[in-house]
């Protein structure tokens, strides 16, 4: 798929052949948000994804997850495994933008900008009540819409979901279902999609919806997040950082060498 417009190439790093923004949080948030503007003149939707360990690691398996993110209009740094890959292999560091931070920031520029927001994912409820809460901070906020993440794209409840982003017509679609499902959906249905951007959020809604509890923040600022996400949700997460961790770090390893060897540069 083609983007609308290049990224400017001094704004990425390029990790794991994955551009990742350099941008402050805020800038990106805003550079997003004019891409409302944009849509109504006649571009197709955005696609706005996130890089963790966990997502790098599966677009090394995933051909067409790899693909995708290369593709994406933006990509930008969700987890201190990137930061940690940055520093090994000498390039510039991203922010770190997570989720349950930026939502708030976000719905506060959508509220005063006017743009409407639509959740998609998670379990049936969950991004309703995640809704309700964005609404209790920011009352004048729009939200167009909500609906669970339990569908099969290819299948007609695949088609209802875009009948009824259609029929609300928001200008920003964030979209929690799980990488890869996510991202594989946001390109496949971009061309088509009524909004201006579709945004991958993976477990943003439970977040949001008070459903899944967040780590500390002495643990989050120092990159051990994962370890209280284990604790959590032992069951759900324990191949993801048990095994995933330490295969992210023997691939940052081996690529930090072999860019030693081939004198590459910082970006």
């Amino acid at each position: 798929m083609v983007t609308p417009a290049a990224r400017p190439s001094d704004s990425a790093v390029r990790i794991f052949d994955v551009e990742i923004e350099l941008d402050s949080p805020a800038d990106m948030l805003d550079r997003i948000t004019s891409w409302v503007a944009e849509h109504r003149a006649g571009l197709p939707a955005r696609r706005v994804m996130y890089a963790n360990a966990h997502v790098l690691n599966q677009s090394h398996e995933i051909d067409d997850l790899g693909e995708v993110l290369r593709e994406a209009d933006l990509v930008y740094c969700d987890g201190y495994g990137v930061r940690l890959a940055a520093r090994m292999m000498h390039l510039d560091s991203p922010h770190r933008m997570t989720g349950a931070d930026w939502i708030w920031d976000l719905a506060a520029l959508c509220e005063r900008r006017g743009l409407s927001l639509y959740l998609l994912g998670s379990d049936p409820g969950v991004a309703r009540t995640a809704a309700e809460r964005l609404w209790s901070a920011h009352p004048d906020l729009r939200i167009a819409g909500t609906h669970h993440g339990y569908f099969d794209p290819d299948s007609p409840h695949g088609e209802r979901v875009l009948e009824d982003i259609a029929l609300h017509r928001p200008d920003i679609v964030l979209v929690g279902m799980g990488s890869p499902k996510q991202e594989l959906w946001v390109d496949a249905v971009a061309q088509r999609a009524d909004t201006a951007v579709l945004w991958t959020v993976g477990a943003l809604f439970d977040y949001v919806s008070g459903r899944v509890p967040r780590a500390p923040g002495w643990l989050a600022d120092n990159g051990w997040e994962w370890i209280f996400r284990l604790a959590v949700e032992p069951r759900r997460m324990w191949r993801r950082y048990l095994l995933g961790n330490p295969a992210f770090l023997i691939r940052i390893l081996d690529e930090a060498k072999r860019r030693r060897r081939g004198g590459l540069p910082s970006r």
